[in-house]
């Protein structure tokens, strides 16, 4: 082997052993991972760009890029707290042409029910194993949401919620008498958990099609948002002005 076939190879190496550090650091420290939509304001916002780390609840096959079945379950078994801001994977299964086709999508919502509690909305109000959760109101929050071509301003109402193990995080609700303020009373299965997301009228969760998340669904926590920006494309003199310097490198959760 001459002179350039070695360089070729080095280089060769050096990628492949960058590519194989690159899905370990995803798999078992910390992945990237963008906001796309509204159903965590105001906690997080369209454009917010965070790191999740992957150790804290232990990890499973979703810890790895495309979720490969090599075991089950989650190791070790870690149990996230209630309040914890989490990315999940929700899991579709829909038959076309006579085969299934599944899908997996990352989700971001906030842990509300546990194992064995009973949750409910009420005109509103979260209620977790009987009782009304306590919020307060917290002023108003103005967004400009996006609908394809479409942009809309919007104010909600936001309170401060206080979950029963103490944390309190904000929540927005347009009104008390939505289709989501008013459900059943969901029973949480062993095993699994209840998200909901902090813009209350505007988030497919648990409620909805995303329903119980089984334990090994769970991805990691989100911990630190890195980048913020509100830019929707244009002129490039304007990207800095669309930067949200106060959100970045500020830690997430309770």
């Amino acid at each position: 082997m001459d002179e350039k076939q070695d360089s070729i190879w080095d280089y060769v190496r050096a990628v492949l052993w960058a590519l194989l550090l690159a899905i370990v650091f995803r798999s078992m420290v910390y992945e990237p991972f963008s906001i796309p939509s509204g159903s965590m304001q105001p906690t997080l916002l369209v454009g917010d760009h965070l790191f999740v780390s992957k150790w804290t609840y232990g990890y499973s096959r979703h810890s790895f890029p495309m979720s490969p079945p090599i075991f089950s379950g989650r190791v070790p078994n870690g149990a996230p707290d209630r309040g914890d801001v989490i990315v999940f994977k929700f899991i579709e299964e829909r038959w076309r042409g006579g085969e299934k086709e599944v899908t997996r999508t990352d989700f971001i919502k906030r842990l509300i029910g546990l194992p064995g509690d009973t949750i409910q909305m009420k005109q509103g109000r979260l209620h977790i194993n009987g009782a009304m959760v306590p919020r307060r109101p917290d002023g108003q929050f103005s967004v400009t949401e996006r609908n394809q071509d479409r942009a809309q301003d919007v104010t909600y109402r936001q309170f401060i919620e206080t979950l029963p193990n103490g944390v309190e995080h904000k929540i927005l609700e347009l009104a008390d008498d939505n289709p989501l303020d008013n459900t059943q009373v969901f029973k949480v299965p062993e095993g699994h958990y209840f998200f909901m997301g902090d813009n209350r009228d505007n988030s497919n969760d648990s409620r909805l099609d995303v329903s119980y998340v089984p334990a090994e669904n769970l991805v990691g926590r989100a911990d630190v948002l890195f980048l913020s920006i509100d830019w929707q494309g244009g002129e490039w003199s304007d990207f800095d002005a669309s930067l949200r310097w106060d959100r970045m490198f500020t830690t997430i959760g309770p």
